[in-house]
């Protein structure tokens, strides 16, 4: 199965979820408000999440000649890609991300650890798999799991107060429920990590497309893993799926949860298209 028509499955997963579990609450009444809630809260973070998160990392609009917006530049070109406004980020933990909700509205970001630490070859494949986040419209596709996500942990985090809205007449299962209410989020986080996942190899691919080589990303992701270990982002979690590498170290069964791949295994594939 392609990693599109995965992402497309899981979105469908998903939505189906927030649904299931506003009927199962609160019956035909309750099943209108989930889609009503997930219908609002997508509109919200497509039009305002690049804003909301490049004013909570602080992040510093830069001009044209800084570093970053030449190599920004000439790779948006490459990719044929409308110019992305360019950010630096004050902190020393090497990491970037992509914003906005299309290519003619994004944004880069990229932290000033990054920026000192890696060559330019480097930054072109880091920038590169940003941009190529761009151009499959990644920023939406995240924004837009990992909304539902939150609709459908916020969802079942009022039903413990409301108890549900069945009346036991109706034969509503008090074990059942409760069984939704706490299993639904879990599910629900699962799905949208296994979303942004896939998305990362695909920006990978794309983004070696774009730098022209897969070899300056893979020296690239080796040294931001091995910086960010000793120099951890001060990130809030629920954007860990946009940096390029998880800000988070996870391990074990909490790799289920995770919103990137094990950065050995995007290696490995990078690896796979540098051979001829």
């Amino acid at each position: 199965m392609s990693n599109a028509i995965k992402t497309a499955f899981l979105l469908g997963v998903l939505s189906a979820l927030l649904l299931f579990i506003g009927e199962a609450l609160g019956g035909a009444q309750g099943l209108l408000i989930g889609f009503v809630f997930a219908v609002g809260t997508n509109f919200f973070s497509y039009w305002f999440s690049d804003k909301v998160v490049l004013r909570m990392y602080n992040a510093q609009e830069v001009g044209p000649d800084h570093r970053l917006s030449r190599i920004v530049s000439r790779l948006a070109a490459r990719a044929g890609l409308p110019q992305p406004r360019c950010y630096v980020i004050p902190q020393a933990s090497p990491n970037a991300f992509a914003t906005g909700r299309n290519p003619s509205h994004a944004a880069v970001a990229a932290t000033e650890g990054i920026l000192r630490i890696l060559s330019d070859e480097e930054l072109d494949g880091v920038l590169g798999h940003e941009l190529a986040h761009v151009k499959h419209r990644d920023i939406l596709i995240s924004s837009v799991a990992a909304t539902l996500a939150a609709a459908i942990m916020m969802t079942a985090r009022l039903a413990m107060f409301w108890g549900g809205g069945r009346d036991d007449r109706e034969g509503t299962n008090p074990v059942a429920l409760l069984g939704t209410i706490i299993l639904a989020p879990v599910a629900a986080m699962l799905i949208q990590a296994a979303i942004s996942r896939s998305r990362e190899f695909d920006a990978d691919a794309g983004g070696s497309l774009i730098a022209g080589s897969p070899l300056g990303l893979v020296s690239a992701l080796r040294k931001i893993e091995s910086a960010s270990r000793a120099v951890p982002l001060d990130a809030n979690p629920a954007t860990a799926h946009m940096f390029i590498i998880k800000p988070f170290s996870i391990s074990g069964l909490m790799g289920l949860f995770s919103t990137h791949p094990p950065t050995e295994q995007r290696i490995q594939a990078l690896m796979q298209l540098a051979r001829p």
